[in-house]
C-alpha cells in the first residue's frame, strides 16, 4: 500500500510538518508526499484529488476525508467486496463521535440519525447507489473509465456523481458494513449551520420534489407545527412532547446499536435539533448558492457549480441579511 499525503498550499502547512514526521517514522513504507497547486475545477476537495490520482501507482483508490478514525480491520473489510469484478466502488456507513461542544453534539446526534438511517433506506430498500464521500474505494481502471475525478470536478456532490457514472457504466456500488467514525470535537453551532443548510441545497439540487420527503418525515418538527398554528393546548403540547420522546429513544437506540460515544443527557437534545433541521429546510428553496473556502458558488442542476458573479453577489448578500433578520 502507498501512503499519499497532497497539499495544496506550501510547506509551511501544519499538516506537511506531521506528514513529514510520519513518513520519517516509518522509513520503510511507501510514503509520498506532493505539494502541488491544482486549479482545474471549482470543488477543493476534487481539486485535492486530481493530482493524488495522477501519482497513485496501484490498482485501487482510496479517498479517506481528514477527520475519518477507523482501525486495523478498516482495509482489509473493505477490499473484500472488489473480489467481485461487478463491485466498481465501496463506500461506507459513518458514525459521528468526540462531540465535545454544541455544535459537535448535534453533528453527531444528526450524522447518528437522520444521515445512517437515509444511507441505509437508500441503500437496502430503494437500492439506490448512496456514496458516502467520507470513504470510496476503487479501482483506479474503473474511476479512469468513468472521466477520473475531473469528470466531477465542478459539482458539489463529487460523491454521489461518481456512484451515479458508476452504475450508469454497469458497475455496481456497495455499502460496506464496516461503519466509520467522523471526529467532531470542537465543532461550532455556525459549523453544524452551514454544513447541513450546504447539504439542503445539495440535495434539492438533486433530488427535486423528493427533498420534501425529508420535512415530512421530521417527525418533531412537524408536531410542533399544531401547536404553533392552533396555539398551545394540552393536546397539541402533549402529541409534541410524546413525539419527543419517541425521538429520544429512537435516536438511543441507534447509538447502543451502534457504539456511539454520545452521553446520555445530550440525547435529550435530540428533537431541539430536530427543530433546527426543520426550520434549515427552507433555505435551499429560497437560495442557490454556497460559499466555500471563501468562494461562493451558484449550485444548478445535479449540484453543478458556477462562479457567482460579483454584481450578483450583492443580492444574495441582502438577500442573506434579511432572512438573518427574520430567522
Amino acid at each position: 500500500m502507498r501512503l499519499y499525503f497532497h497539499f495544496r498550499k506550501d510547506h509551511n502547512d501544519l499538516a506537511y510538518k506531521v506528514a513529514r514526521k510520519i513518513k520519517e517514522k516509518y522509513p520503510d513504507k511507501d510514503i509520498s508526499i506532493v505539494v502541488e497547486r491544482c486549479n482545474d475545477g471549482l470543488n477543493p476537495k476534487v481539486n485535492n484529488l486530481i493530482p493524488a490520482c495522477k501519482a497513485a501507482k496501484y490498482g485501487y483508490i482510496l479517498v479517506s476525508d481528514s477527520n475519518v478514525l477507523v482501525d486495523g480491520d478498516y482495509l482489509k473489510e473493505i477490499v473484500k467486496h472488489m473480489q467481485d469484478p461487478g463491485v466498481g466502488l465501496v463506500s461506507n456507513m459513518i458514525k459521528g463521535v468526540g462531540g465535545r461542544t454544541s455544535g459537535s453534539i448535534f453533528e453527531n446526534l444528526h450524522l447518528n440519525s437522520f444521515v445512517l438511517g437515509s444511507v441505509c433506506f437508500l441503500d437496502r430498500f430503494l437500492k439506490m447507489p448512496c456514496v458516502v464521500g467520507k470513504s470510496m474505494l476503487m479501482r483506479k481502471s474503473d474511476l479512469e473509465a468513468i472521466g477520473g475525478f475531473k469528470a466531477v470536478k465542478d459539482v458539489l456532490a463529487e460523491d454521489y456523481i461518481i456512484g451515479k457514472k458508476m452504475k450508469e457504466a454497469g458497475r455496481r456500488v456497495v455499502l460496506s458494513n464496516y461503519m466509520i467514525n467522523t471526529v467532531n470535537k470542537h465543532w461550532g453551532m455556525k459549523n453544524f449551520l452551514n454544513r447541513h443548510t450546504r447539504w439542503g441545497k445539495l440535495r434539492w439540487k438533486i433530488g427535486g420534489i423528493q427533498y420534501v420527503a425529508e420535512l415530512i418525515t421530521n417527525a418533531v418538527f412537524m408536531s410542533f407545527i399544531p401547536v404553533f398554528l392552533y396555539g398551545p393546548s394540552g393536546i397539541t403540547i402533549a402529541f409534541a412532547l410524546f413525539t419527543s420522546l419517541l425521538k429520544i429513544m429512537g435516536d438511543l437506540y441507534l447509538g447502543r446499536i451502534t457504539k456511539a460515544d454520545i452521553k446520555f443527557p445530550f440525547y435529550m437534545l435530540s428533537p431541539v435539533k430536530d427543530i433546527a433541521i426543520g426550520c434549515m429546510w427552507i433555505i435551499p428553496l429560497l437560495s442557490n448558492t454556497v460559499v466555500w473556502r471563501g468562494n461562493r458558488y451558484t449550485i444548478g442542476k445535479a449540484s453543478r457549480l458556477s462562479p457567482c458573479a460579483e454584481t450578483i453577489r450583492w443580492r444574495y448578500r441582502i438577500a442573506d441579511v434579511i432572512r438573518a433578520r427574520f430567522a
